[in-house]
């Protein structure tokens, strides 16, 4: 099998399960207990959160923990909504967030909140002076995305950052993809809030984090105990925020020369597609894009039945995010970055890791050149488009 998902979830380190393991079995106290066997646990959380907040440049008690991703993102948007409304009901973000995003402004917009989406350029990348025309006197948060799950694209957070702090305005990112692959800093880009979640660096699912920087009066998202400072209840998911520091310590112990590594192979890959498959576009910033990912049109084809082939053959990639994999519509980032719908219904996403290897990626694009040309020649779109071709010739 040739792994090429890692956008959609990573294979689990196995020095961050065995740093999970004696929190099944051996240290399995509720950490809100006052016996030993429960303070180990809180002890072991409490020394998650110091590393987790180290790796971004915040306080210990800015972290929160939380079952993923998705939920950081609707607490954030939610509860930061809630806590500003007497100062306003008007709120930025761009087209492309994940859906955990959109569908919490959607939810906001139902509760009488007005949102603007703002447009993002071909390659994904959003204009910080079209950040500041949105502004209004009435806005209160802002939510933008630090890369893009889909097409890599890496956004220009420490200016928009910039520009909610001038303004007064609270700052949210969804930094789910960027959390352990680049380098982060809350105070040097002016972030007030931002999410991230174990499972995209090598670490356990359902297990993720909100930073709140301290002062924000954030609501409670999860009523019915004490836990995480009484605004997030329930019973600590010990063993999962164990494999999350354990994950964040790998991570950033090897993020330069992983990421240096990935943005290789990145290249390589793009560079034999482009140079050997015909008729096909690389979707996001060529530079300013996450290190190992890959997101490419294929036109005249259908990107689920290139997906089949592919998982057929050993194959593992996706179309887009794992969140909308159900969904039979067009990506909607793809189309926001102006593709037709024929062209976003032929992508492909390929997330590479520290583990793949360039011998893999020959393999890969050997099977994608014999599978889209088949496709190809099953299209009535691709028949037409060759002939036209030849009478013009």
């Amino acid at each position: 099998m040739i792994y090429l998902d890692n956008a959609a979830t990573t294979r689990t380190a196995p020095e961050v399960v065995e740093a999970m393991l004696p929190y099944f079995t051996e240290q399995y106290g509720n950490p809100s207990a006052i016996y030993s066997l429960g303070s180990a646990g809180k002890k072991a959380i409490n020394g998650a959160r110091r590393t987790i907040a180290a790796a971004i440049g915040a306080k210990p008690e800015e972290i929160y923990f939380t079952a993923g991703g998705t939920e950081a993102d609707n607490w954030a948007l939610k509860a930061a909504a809630e806590c500003c409304a007497g100062k306003g009901r008007h709120i930025i973000t761009t087209k492309i967030e994940h859906h955990a995003v959109l569908h919490a402004c959607g939810y906001l917009e139902k509760n009488g909140y007005e949102v603007t989406y703002l447009d993002v350029d071909r390659d994904g990348i959003l204009d910080p002076e079209s950040l500041k025309e949105a502004i209004r006197p009435d806005t209160v948060l802002i939510s933008v995305m630090f890369a893009n799950n889909e097409i890599g694209t890496i956004q220009p957070i420490r200016e928009i950052g910039a520009i909610a702090r001038e303004r007064g305005i609270l700052f949210h990112t969804d930094a789910v993809q960027a959390f352990g692959q680049v380098p982060i800093n809350v105070e040097e880009m002016h972030i007030d809030m931002l999410s991230a979640s174990a499972h995209k660096l090598n670490g356990p699912k359902g297990t993720g984090m909100l930073y709140i920087r301290s002062g924000l009066k954030i609501r409670s998202f999860i009523h019915g105990g004490a836990q995480e400072k009484g605004v997030r209840a329930g019973t600590e998911n010990v063993p999962g925020i164990v494999g999350f520091a354990a994950a964040v310590r790998r991570a950033l112990s090897r993020m330069e020369e992983k990421a240096g590594r990935e943005r290789e192979l990145r290249d390589y890959l793009i560079r034999r597609i482009e140079g050997e498959i015909p008729y096909c576009r690389l979707n996001g910033h060529r530079e300013k894009r996450l290190p190992g990912n890959v997101n490419i049109s294929f036109r005249f084809i259908e990107g689920e039945s290139l997906l089949i082939m592919l998982d057929m053959r050993g194959v593992c990639a996706s179309s887009g995010s794992a969140c909308t994999s159900g969904s039979l519509d067009p990506s909607h980032v793809l189309l926001a970055i102006g593709l037709e719908h024929e062209e976003a219904h032929g992508s492909l996403r390929m997330t590479l890791s520290e583990e793949n290897t360039q011998e893999e990626l020959d393999e890969v694009v050997g099977h994608l050149a014999e599978i889209v040309q088949r496709l190809r020649d099953m299209s009535p779109l691709y028949e037409d488009f060759m002939k036209s071709r030849r009478d013009r010739t």
